[in-house]
C-alpha cells in the first residue's frame, strides 16, 4: 500500500476547483461567482452528507507514502498556470465589470482555501525546494511573511496572549482580523531581528528576509501595473486581500477561546490536543489536504499531512469550514455556537 497511488485520490477532490473556476468564466455573467457557491453552500451540504471520518487514525503506512507529495507539488504549477489566466482573462478587455468582481473573488477563494493549505504543509518540510514552492504560493498572495513567523511565533506561543494568530474567548472575527494582520507582520519582523542578531548581520541588509519580501512584492505589484494596468493589478490585489481573509478566518476558527495555563511567569504549560480545534468531516479534509485535523499538527508539526490523526482528546468543531467561516461572520450566532464548547474543551486537558 505505501508505494500505491490509490490513497491519494481523495485529495485530488482539490483539483476540481480550477476546472470549476474556469468553466464558470467561460460562461460568464453570475457564473463567475459559482465557486463561492461551492465553498459555502455545496461543500457544507457534501459534509453534512458525507458525515465524519470513521477512524481516528490513518493507517500507519500512508506516512511513507511518497505519492502523496504529488497532490502537493503539483499544485504549485496549476495555481500559477490559473491565476495568470485569470488575469489574463482580465487584462484582454472582454470582461464586464460583475465577470471581473467575480472572477477576482473566486480567485481569492481558490487562493485562501486550497493553495494556502498547500503552501502551509510545504513551509513545515524539511527540504529547502519544498519550502520554496510554499514561499511561491503566498507570494501570489501577498502574505510571505506568514512563513518567517508561523512555525517559530505561532507555533511557539498559540493559545497564548502572544499569539496574534489565536481568537480570545468572546473576541469576534471583526475585532480579531486587525489584531492578526498587524500582529503577524510585528512578530515576523521581530523574530527577524533575533535571527539576525544571533547571526551578527545588520536588520537593514539584504538578509532580512522580511526587507526581501517587500522588495519582491512592491516589484510584483509595478509589474503588473506596467505591463497589464490598473484592473489588472487591482484584480490581483483583490484576490490576494480575500485570500488574506480567509487564512486568518481559518486561524480564528482553528484556535477560538483555547488558552494554555501559565506554569510560571511568561511560561506555559506544552501545547496539548486541547489547545486546537479539529473538524473531522471527510470532504473538508479532502479538500484541505486535513488542514482541520489541527490539533495533532499543533502537537507533532513534522507530520505530513496524509498521516495527521483526529486525536481523541481534542475538542471538536461542529462543522466544517465552510460553515463555519460564514458562522464568524455572524458573532451572535458564533459565539451561542463556540462559547460553551469552549467550557468543556477546557474539561478536556484540565478534568
Amino acid at each position: 500500500m505505501s508505494s500505491s497511488p490509490l490513497p491519494t485520490l481523495p485529495y485530488f477532490l482539490s483539483y476540481l476547483v480550477p476546472l470549476a473556476v474556469v468553466f464558470c468564466l467561460y460562461e460568464g455573467g453570475w457564473w463567475t461567482f459559482a465557486p463561492l457557491a461551492i465553498f459555502f453552500l455545496a461543500l457544507p451540504i457534501l459534509d453534512f452528507l458525507f458525515g465524519v471520518a470513521g477512524r481516528w487514525r490513518e493507517a500507519p503506512d500512508l506516512a511513507f507514502n511518497k505519492y502523496f507529495r504529488v497532490v502537493t507539488w503539483t499544485w504549485v504549477p496549476v495555481h500559477v498556470v490559473l491565476l495568470f489566466w485569470v488575469l489574463r482573462e482580465i487584462a484582454g478587455g472582454r470582461l464586464s465589470q460583475l465577470e471581473i468582481i467575480g472572477s477576482t473573488l473566486s480567485m481569492g477563494l481558490v487562493a485562501g482555501t486550497i493553495a494556502a493549505s498547500f503552501a502551509h504543509e510545504m513551509i513545515h518540510r524539511r527540504h529547502e525546494w519544498e519550502r520554496t514552492f510554499g514561499h511561491v504560493l503566498l507570494t501570489l498572495i501577498s502574505y510571505t511573511h506568514f512563513a518567517v513567523g508561523h512555525f517559530q511565533w505561532h507555533h511557539r506561543w498559540l493559545a497564548t496572549p502572544h499569539d496574534p494568530g489565536t481568537a480570545r474567548l468572546n473576541q469576534s472575527f471583526y475585532g480579531f482580523l486587525p489584531r492578526a494582520l498587524i500582529g503577524g507582520v510585528r512578530t515576523a519582523w521581530a523574530f527577524e531581528k533575533v535571527r539576525l542578531h544571533r547571526n551578527n548581520k545588520l536588520p537593514l541588509s539584504i538578509a532580512n528576509r522580511m526587507l526581501r519580501i517587500a522588495v519582491v512584492q512592491a516589484l510584483m505589484y509595478a509589474g503588473l501595473w506596467y505591463y497589464l494596468g490598473t484592473t489588472v493589478t487591482l484584480a490581483f490585489a483583490g484576490q490576494a486581500a480575500l485570500a488574506i481573509i480567509i487564512i486568518e478566518g481559518f486561524n480564528y476558527i482553528g484556535h477560538y477561546g483555547l488558552l494554555r495555563r501559565e506554569v510560571a511567569p511568561g511560561e506555559y504549560e506544552r501545547v496539548a490536543p486541547n489547545h486546537s480545534w479539529d473538524s473531522a468531516y471527510r470532504i473538508t479534509n479532502w479538500l484541505l489536504i486535513n488542514m482541520p485535523r489541527h490539533s495533532d499538527h499543533h502537537c507533532a508539526h513534522n507530520k505530513r499531512y496524509q498521516a495527521l490523526e483526529l486525536l481523541p482528546q481534542a475538542p471538536k468543531l461542529p462543522s466544517g469550514y465552510g460553515t463555519l467561516l460564514l458562522m464568524a461572520l455572524l458573532p451572535p450566532i458564533w459565539f451561542s455556537v463556540m462559547n460553551r464548547r469552549v467550557a468543556e474543551a477546557a474539561k478536556l486537558g484540565h478534568p
